[in-house]
């Protein structure tokens, strides 16, 4: 299912469970969007430090960087360029008191008394407003901050599917801590941006049972919060070069081992019978992985969500597998 259409969203949240790729899926999306000439600008939240591994880069400081160009255009116009932007709350709060508290060098100074990270620590609801804040500058930038980039998508590699609800409901974060006042003010703002047609939560997974789960729970949950989702990735997905009838042969123990031996000698290849026996296992471990994946698409359609699927990079993920992931987003319709 990928007859969506996302030319109107300028925010792309990526979330997922751990293991399922989400980084990856964030990466590639941006390569895909950066496209006819689009800037694109892909952001991350976790410290770990996850787009400077994947680019091959020096690790990020808390500055916009251009880091690849896009997936080229199938229009041969030029493509456009990926900024990445490593956003901690402290380096976040100290860039909002000076732009809106006019709060320079004093903010600094809050800085060295620890006053920033005992703020983040007693009240962890603001830690994510931080945060998000700085993603809703980046997607909406107005003339606090000169000379920025303007971009014209952005990509948020989020925390996972299991608090991505709670991580943009900045508003139900600062129920407790500002009523009134700029703070509450700019929340209720940023709370448009993310609910709006603009916004799309994505959500990676792997065909598992318990991903495709936590994709269920969390779509309900994004729902429940007014939140708009987006596409599921189903990632790491195995080739399917088996034939369905030599499937149920294998998954029955019937394959024929003596066609399989003939194959195999006939391409010069020696064939015992502990190797035709070891293949005919795996031949039959592969068949029931298969059934079990199918099952899981199965489910991943019952949810009514677009979805799309990317194949599991046998290297690893370099940058050259990253744009081949783009260019299947791409042909797919995500980008």
């Amino acid at each position: 299912m990928n007859d969506a259409t996302w030319e109107q969203v300028r925010l792309h949240v990526v979330t997922g469970k751990g293991g399922t790729g989400k980084s990856t899926v964030a990466a590639a999306l941006a390569l895909a969007l950066a496209s006819h000439g689009r800037n694109v600008l892909l952001c991350e939240v976790e410290g770990r430090q996850g787009i400077a591994r994947m680019f091959d880069v020096d690790p990020l400081p808390y500055a916009e960087r251009r880091i690849a160009t896009g997936l080229p255009g199938e229009d041969e116009r030029t493509p456009g360029v990926v900024h990445a932007l490593h956003i901690d709350p402290e380096s976040a709060l100290l860039e909002y008191l000076a732009m809106y508290y006019k709060l320079g060098r004093a903010g600094k100074a809050l800085d060295r008394f620890g006053v920033v990270e005992f703020a983040t620590t007693i009240a962890p609801g603001v830690r994510d407003v931080l945060l998000t804040g700085k993603v809703f500058e980046a997607v909406q930038r107005n003339s606090r901050n000169k000379g920025a980039v303007q971009y014209d998508a952005v990509v948020l590699d989020a925390p996972p599917t299991g608090r991505i609800a709670q991580f943009l409901n900045v508003s139900g974060e600062l129920a407790g801590l500002a009523k009134v006042g700029p703070i509450k003010n700019q929340s209720d703002t940023m709370m448009t941006l993310f609910r709006s047609p603009r916004t799309a939560v994505h959500l990676v997974t792997v065909l598992e049972e318990m991903p495709v789960q936590e994709t269920a729970d969390g779509i309900e949950e994004l729902r429940r919060n007014r939140l708009p989702v987006g596409a599921v990735v189903v990632n790491q997905v195995r080739p399917r070069e088996i034939g369905d009838a030599d499937l149920a042969a294998a998954s029955k123990g019937r394959i024929d081992k003596d066609a399989v031996r003939a194959d195999l000698e006939a391409v010069g290849v020696s064939a015992p019978r502990t190797l035709v026996d070891g293949l005919a296992a795996e031949a039959r471990d592969h068949a029931e992985r298969r059934a079990l994946e199918d099952a899981q698409r199965a489910l991943v359609a019952d949810l009514d969500v677009p979805s799309y699927e990317l194949p599991r990079l046998t290297g690893g993920v370099d940058l050259g597998g990253l744009y081949e992931l783009a260019a299947l987003l791409r042909e797919q319709g995500l980008a």
